[in-house]
């Protein structure tokens, strides 16, 4: 299985955990050797063998957890992604530790505060928050942990810390107004945020690090660095859509849009910079829905045609309610409003009422019929009593 940038990942790890000046110019293949040897002592030793891992693990996949977890599961390209995404008009990233350390539930467990204590806040303020908000968890580290990321007003405030939570929360989402506690800084440039969430679902922890990988690899090539920015996150829905991912960027007007991408496998990544980031034109197949638009709009992408051949059935329209359709009731038909009537009958398919003679109609001519005779029977009669009357009077 290939590793990518071995030596230049190990530099990179020992560098932050200052191990350089151990073996300032041996191998950095041998990193791991020097730190048994030169650190025999058990904590340094967890400690660095720990950082190193979370390195390999975000460079390999194993033939086994691709064909069950990553992007050659059988599950792939059999749903239809339009539409399924739950409608939000603002979103809140609270950079904190890593996926490694993000249990399943993280926004709800008591070892890591902040996220808990923030998600608490926002649901505890809800009806006063009038603005839609999502809130996940993004990468964080040394420096950056407890930093807010608010889209799409493409905000940053640094450091929140438990205390300030709060105020926050009744400043920013409640208010609408900066935070008074914190410095707000503008954000600029493109921000991909990949679900990478392990311990919550293994599918989105195979395939979340191999994208981010593939696309920092991309963003490095292009020489974007200080353009596109890359952080893994906690769940944001839709396990099994993935390789899960949601894009911040300008649109041609520069406006901040957020869409999310679903299916979307290590071969999609210049797609993503080229197409969707460079260009502002939406990927189809694999788009799942966008901020500021509800399941119902993001359905309404026509004839969206997945990898495998499949394409998604269109949503049928619904026929105006007010129309006045009768259906048979006991002998008699009722209409949707209230119209009603009794004849017996029957519609044809443009909905037209054609009519049809029942028994009791049929009674009803006849015996108009039978009267109508009858009637002129008995006025023949009176006439000819009448006229035999007027000779008889005349003769005598």
């Amino acid at each position: 299985m290939r590793i990518a940038h071995p030596t230049r990942s190990l530099i990179s790890a020992a560098h932050h955990n200052n191990l350089l000046h151990f073996f300032p110019r041996k191998p950095t293949v041998s990193l791991l050797y020097y730190s048994l040897h030169l650190n025999p002592s058990p904590s340094p030793l967890i400690v660095r063998v720990r950082k190193t891992s979370a390195v390999s693990n975000m460079s390999t996949i194993s033939a086994e957890d691709d064909a069950k977890f990553g992007f050659s599961r059988e599950e792939m390209y059999r749903a239809n992604l339009a539409g399924t995404v739950d409608s939000y008009d603002r979103h809140v990233f609270l950079s904190y530790k890593g996926p490694d350390a993000w249990l399943p539930r993280v926004e709800e467990s008591e070892v890591d505060p902040l996220p808990k204590l923030l998600s608490s806040a926002i649901k505890a303020r809800k009806n006063d928050i009038t603005v839609k908000t999502k809130v996940t968890i993004c990468g964080g580290g040394e420096g950056s942990d407890g930093d807010l990321l608010i889209f799409p007003e493409m905000v940053k405030y640094k450091g929140l810390k438990d205390s300030d939570v709060e105020s926050f929360v009744d400043d920013v989402l409640v208010n609408g107004k900066p935070w008074a506690s914190g410095v707000q800084e503008t954000l600029t440039g493109s921000y991909v945020f990949v679900c990478a969430h392990g311990s919550r679902d293994k599918r989105c922890g195979v395939c979340g690090p191999a994208l981010i990988e593939k696309l920092n690899e991309e963003i490095e090539t292009r020489g974007l660095k200080d353009q596109i920015f890359v952080s893994p996150c906690s769940h944001i829905g839709g396990h099994k859509y993935a390789g899960n991912l949601i894009i911040y960027s300008p649109d041609s007007e520069g406006k901040i849009m957020g869409h999310w991408y679903g299916y979307v496998t290590p071969d999609d990544v210049p797609a993503v910079l080229d197409q969707h980031i460079a260009k502002g034109e939406i990927i189809e197949r694999l788009w799942r829905g966008q901020l500021g638009a509800s399941k119902e709009e993001g359905q309404k992408v026509e004839k969206q045609k997945l990898p495998n051949g499949k394409e998604a059935k269109k949503s049928k329209k619904h026929e105006d309610s007010n129309t006045q359709v009768k259906q048979n009731v006991g002998g008699c038909c009722q209409g949707a409003n209230g119209f009603s009537c009794c004849m017996d009958g029957s519609v044809d398919e443009k909905g037209t009422q054609t009519k049809a003679p029942s028994k009791l109609s049929s009674w009803m001519g006849s015996l108009e019929q039978r009267d109508v005779f009858t009637a002129a029977a008995v006025v023949g009669a009176v006439a000819t009593v009448a006229i035999a009357y007027s000779v008889y009077r005349r003769s005598g």
